[in-house]
């Protein structure tokens, strides 16, 4: 695995992703029984902005560095964009929280989450950035088999009957990785099924995505709904025009919730010809 989202930390679709993952959150904690989180492909938490990776693709120019300026934003992206701020120096913008920073930051004392990354160096820096979190367990595994050993969680006597699966993988290689996402849905959603399951895709042309979609509206869940940011079209060139989440059992009304957001997405990074999606690809009554 070649991949290092030091390269790409910030962008828009880091910036799509996350605030997605932090609604998701603050919906779980809406009630006071505790959740559970797994983030099977964690990264190593923490990226510096000034790192010379990040500075080589410039990639967060156009996404948090762009949004962290921007005025009168929905709740869900003034939610993140404060979530970003709690890790940096006031008014500053030195380093970007990746998910599992995010997720722990969200976190209530009786909340627990499970971070696993298969790759050494970023295993290593994820252990040292929770090393004195009791509420955080970090895996040096794969990510799925981790969904098969993990779920459904508990945690000595605790049972987590909520909670969360992220599933951001790095798709070096997409037509091996969407089988294997929908390979661990099934069986997710076979382990612990009143969970929410939730998959970041990247979009390079969006009709390559079809079948992917077909097979997860067949999934044995209650409902599923993707929401789509593209910053530019979808003929264009560019390697990445656009991203995605799919989710799986979403809160109730969640599609209400962050309806305002794309569209203020779209208008604060996005290029000529960018477009957003919302749509139910399943909904049971």
């Amino acid at each position: 695995m070649n991949y290092r989202h030091a390269f790409h930390a910030g962008n828009h679709a880091d910036v799509l992703k996350h605030v997605l993952l932090l609604a998701l959150l603050e919906a779980l904690k809406r009630k006071d029984a505790p959740f559970f989180v797994l983030d099977t492909h964690a990264g190593r938490g923490r990226y510096l902005l000034g790192a010379s990776e990040s500075r080589k693709t410039a990639e967060a120019d156009g996404g948090i560095v762009r949004l962290f300026d921007a005025a009168r934003l929905p709740t869900p992206v003034e939610d993140y964009l404060r979530a970003v701020q709690a890790d940096n120096p006031v008014g500053a913008l030195v380093a970007y929280p990746g998910s599992p920073l995010l997720a722990a930051q969200a976190m209530r004392a009786q909340d627990r989450l499970a971070a696993c990354e298969l790759q050494t160096e970023e295993a290593a820096e994820l252990k040292a950035l929770f090393a004195h979190d009791p509420r955080v367990a970090v895996h040096a595994r794969d990510g799925y088999a981790a969904m098969r050993a993990l779920l459904p969680p508990r945690i000595g006597e605790t049972r987590f009957a909520r909670g969360l699966v992220l599933i951001d993988p790095p798709y070096e290689a997409q037509d091996a990785e969407y089988p294997q996402i929908l390979g661990a849905l099934r069986e997710g959603l076979q382990r612990w099924p009143n969970a929410t399951y939730a998959v970041w895709y990247p979009i390079k042309q969006r009709r390559s995505l079809q079948p992917f979609f077909r097979k997860a509206a067949a999934l044995p869940a209650k409902a599923a709904l993707v929401a789509e940011l593209q910053i530019r079209p979808d003929e264009s060139p560019l390697r990445l025009n656009g991203s995605g989440m799919l989710m799986i059992n979403p809160p109730w009304q969640f599609d209400t919730a962050i309806a305002p957001v794309l569209p203020a997405l779209q208008a604060t990074l996005g290029e000529e010809g960018a477009s957003t999606r919302l749509e139910w690809l399943r909904r049971e009554p």
